[in-house]
């Protein structure tokens, strides 16, 4: 049986979204990376986080849309630096390692435009894409003095987003199972003369989300 048989013929619909999310960086180093100070490589790995927030879709032809969101998104990027030691092991360099915890809480603006394909019954895919400036309210927290050293992060950033997903009509409401890959446009590091942020030549964040939306 075919549910919300008038769905689409509504211009406007309403709704909310909840998700995982898997956040880190792309780092670039300078061309004189192992000269500088004392580190030697960086890398970072990624943690779960969650978002949520409202969607508001505005219908603008038959198989496409126009959608809204505001999102806060919760998350954390763990980076080690590895670091010369001032002592040798059998004649050779030996390292010390030291790792942040770079945490994030982001207010997003994601604005997409989602192209739907053909309703299959009571489902319906469909491609995503579009434009979200994204503020950093963790990156003006005052850091502790038991984290330092810690870099800092610049609070604005605008990513690039696009996915895929699947939308299922259910009988009262619609469900969408959603994953989406975003990329931030500006270098977002803050260069604050250390060793740990001059071996940076940029750095940028990803983003990986996987979301479920009730409308």
């Amino acid at each position: 049986m075919k549910n919300l048989k008038t769905y689409e013929s509504k211009p406007l619909h309403f709704g909310f979204s909840i998700g995982l999310n898997y956040m880190d960086f792309s780092i670039h180093q300078e061309d004189d990376f192992y000269t500088i100070d004392s580190v030697y490589s960086v890398e970072n790995s990624v943690s779960p986080g969650f978002h949520l927030g409202p969607i508001i879709n505005f219908k603008i032809l038959k198989f496409l849309d126009l959608r809204a969101l505001f999102l806060l998104s919760f998350g954390q990027r763990d980076m080690h630096y590895k670091i010369f030691s001032d002592t040798l092991t059998n004649g050779e360099p030996s390292f010390e390692t030291k790792d942040m915890r770079i945490e994030s809480t982001f207010m997003e603006f994601p604005i997409l435009l989602k192209y739907k394909g053909k309703r299959d019954g009571n489902y319906r895919p469909y491609l995503v894409g579009g434009f979200a400036p994204k503020y950093d309210l963790a990156a003006q927290k005052k850091i502790k003095d038991s984290e330092m050293p810690k870099i800092r992060l610049n609070q604005l950033d605008y990513y690039y987003e696009f996915g895929f997903g699947m939308d299922f009509y259910l009988e009262y409401f619609k469900l969408s199972a959603e994953v989406k890959y975003a990329a931030g446009l500006k270098n977002i590091i803050k260069y604050d003369g250390t060793q740990y942020t001059s071996a940076i030549q940029k750095m940028n964040s990803r983003m990986i989300m996987f979301s479920l939306h009730f409308e």
